[in-house]
């Protein structure tokens, strides 16, 4: 990250990979029928701070989509936010498949208890968040 970058950001985001679940808020109407669904999938967290996330997906959603994020701490019960796609990407490689595709989430609300959850995991120390990478 660019020092620029750095500048700019409200919160230290520290390196991630661990399971999460998104789902939309707001029903999708499928092409095909005509008939409104809710997309729900369980995909990786690479990056996470106290305002937001990077979701990796090869199936990107569209910049201000409201999602329901369950992110699956190591230990413990998922922490559950309701977020926006601030944005998203697809980087496709010379094979064509997608790499480094996926959302970056704001978070907007979340329980009191499930950000002090949060809050304690983001400062530990550096050596325990490598652990949760492997």
């Amino acid at each position: 990250m660019s020092e620029s970058e750095s500048k700019r950001r409200r919160h230290r985001r520290i390196a991630v990979h661990m399971p999460v679940r998104i789902s939309t808020i707001d029903p999708e109407t499928d092409p095909r029928t005509g008939r409104l669904y809710f997309r729900a999938t369980r995909e990786y967290c690479a990056n996470l701070s106290r305002g937001g996330a990077f979701i990796q997906t090869s199936d990107p959603l569209s910049p201000g989509r409201r999602i329901l994020v369950e992110i699956h701490l190591p230990e413990g019960d998922p922490i559950e936010a309701v977020g926006r796609v601030a944005w998203s990407k697809t980087e496709l490689t010379t094979s064509g498949s997608p790499e480094d595709s996926g959302v970056g989430v704001e978070f907007l609300g979340s329980s009191e208890a499930q950000l002090t959850v949060l809050a304690a995991y983001l400062e530990r120390p550096p050596e325990a968040a490598e652990l949760t990478k492997r």
